[in-house]
């Protein structure tokens, strides 16, 4: 079985004429696996802090809303880079791959150093700002200067994903992720408990090994590019930045970053709302968060090899071909995510168990999944029709519906919930069944106007032999 798996894995998959289902399957299993991977990260701190109360496993829950806004304009410029270096690869330009590489790579950590400052400097003040319970805001704020820091860490890796996804490698970045998230699992327990000379650091401790593990997986991925270890080569030259590049990175990739980005800042404000509910609230939304992160990955690996589908095949006048690929992620995402989530539905008890053995936590997360669980299943599609617009290149879509998911949808219904109709933490849970569902039948309607389908691309001869980027 394992070497089926690997041999699947080291596969290459024929976008334009092989199967669509198995092309995506060899483009989006490699992702999903790295996603979830990454995912660990904050599942084994939220696994081990949980063993020291609810106040511990806190400091996770509302640094990772923190994080998640900052780390959303990292992902979301990536996607520009892994654009242009997806399309420059398929033109057999190599000195503009590795030029779109090394500009990525200049902007995005410039942009990480000046969040990292910001962030260590303002976290306390953030965490007022987020309202943070007074009896988890000390073990918070150590949580969150440990994590800060290594923000541009965080970032170079994202530039080095993105970059060899673009190249058409999405196994080797799924590596690295396995080995540096191996590396915080058994750091985890040793810092936050201790291990013989070291001390135990409680929630410090579990933000050193995350922090360890991230620079090893920078240090890493850069050191890859620059040593051509998979086909691309970086030289000190690509890293010195052109207008023309960063220019292109900006346009393809802004759209995305203020989707994720705003995505990030309207789980923020809901966490406000949250925190005023308690420390069991808290724990529970933390931990179900976690576990929905976990249930949309398939989706999320998906939509992006779907995109990956989309665009070579409507950059190759494939149309039909394009949306049959869509069709195709959008019926494998909905039999995977409709077995998770009746799963979720009915034992979603045992699952906030595994995390806290706490009454009231395990009483709400309960709740929490009796409610939410099947809007999931719609939130997976509409990532799906998202992935569609972005391989197209028309990321405006995107921004839209991600936005329009929280500011429009989750984040008033909430508020209303909760001060005017006193629904406590169900108020929360309503508000997210109703912007998923809402958002996905916006989703589909988009789609189906065909919108997407216009090339935003010019090929004078062929699509293999010149592509450039038009400027509206």
């Amino acid at each position: 079985m394992i070497n089926k798996i690997k041999n699947l894995l080291n596969s290459q998959p024929d976008i334009l004429n092989g199967k669509i289902w198995k092309s995506l399957v060899l483009l989006s299993l490699p992702i999903i696996i790295s996603n979830l991977f990454q995912t660990f990260y904050n599942i084994t701190d939220a696994f081990w802090l949980g063993k020291l109360g609810k106040t511990a496993l806190a400091a996770p829950t509302i640094t990772f809303s923190t994080i998640f806004t900052i780390i959303a304009m990292a992902s979301g410029l990536a996607v520009g880079g892994t654009t242009l270096v997806g399309q420059y690869k398929g033109a057999g330009k190599e000195d503009k791959v590795r030029e779109v590489a090394g500009n990525t790579f200049t902007l995005v950590f410039i942009i990480a150093i000046i969040l990292s400052v910001c962030g260590l400097i303002f976290s306390e003040d953030i965490l007022k700002l987020l309202k943070t319970p007074d009896d988890a805001f000390v073990q918070t704020l150590q949580y969150m200067r440990v994590i800060v820091s290594g923000i541009p860490f965080i970032f170079s890796f994202y530039v080095f994903q993105g970059v060899l996804q673009g190249y058409g490698n999405t196994v080797s970045p799924m590596k690295i992720s396995a080995f540096t998230v191996i590396i915080n699992l058994v750091l985890d327990p040793i810092l936050i408990f201790g291990l013989g000379p070291i001390p135990k650091m409680g929630v410090i401790g579990a933000g050193l090994a995350t922090l360890f593990s991230q620079l090893l997986a920078s240090v890493i991925g850069v050191t890859f590019l620059f040593t051509g270890k998979y086909g691309i080569r970086l030289h000190i030259r690509d890293l010195k930045p052109k207008l023309k590049s960063i220019k292109n990175i900006l346009k393809i990739g802004l759209p995305v970053s203020f989707a994720h980005t705003g995505t990030a800042l309207g789980f923020t404000v809901l966490m406000v709302l949250v925190n005023t509910l308690g420390s069991g609230v808290v724990s529970a939304f933390g931990v179900g968060n976690r576990i929905i992160s976990i249930l949309v990955m398939p989706a999320m690996g998906l939509a992006n090899g779907n995109a990956i589908m989309v665009a070579q095949n409507i950059g190759a006048n494939n149309v039909k071909r394009a949306e049959k690929t869509v069709w195709t992620a959008v019926a494998i995402n909905s039999v995977l995510l409709l077995i998770f989530t009746t799963l979720l539905f009915f034992f979603g008890k045992y699952v906030i168990q595994f995390f806290i053995n706490d009454p009231e936590v395990i009483a709400i997360g309960s709740r929490m999944f009796r409610i939410t669980a099947y809007s999931v299943l719609f939130f997976s599609i509409m990532i799906i029709f998202s992935g569609a617009f972005q391989g197209s290149g028309h990321t405006v879509p995107v921004f839209v519906l991600h936005i329009s998911r929280l500011w429009l949808f989750r984040v008033p219904f909430a508020y209303l919930f909760v001060n005017y109709f006193h629904m406590e933490h169900d108020g929360i849970f309503w508000a997210m069944f109703i912007s998923n569902s809402v958002i996905t039948l916006i989703s589909f309607i988009w789609f189906k106007t065909g919108s997407w389908k216009k090339m935003i691309i010019k090929n004078t001869k062929k699509i293999s032999d010149n592509i450039e980027i038009i400027n509206n």
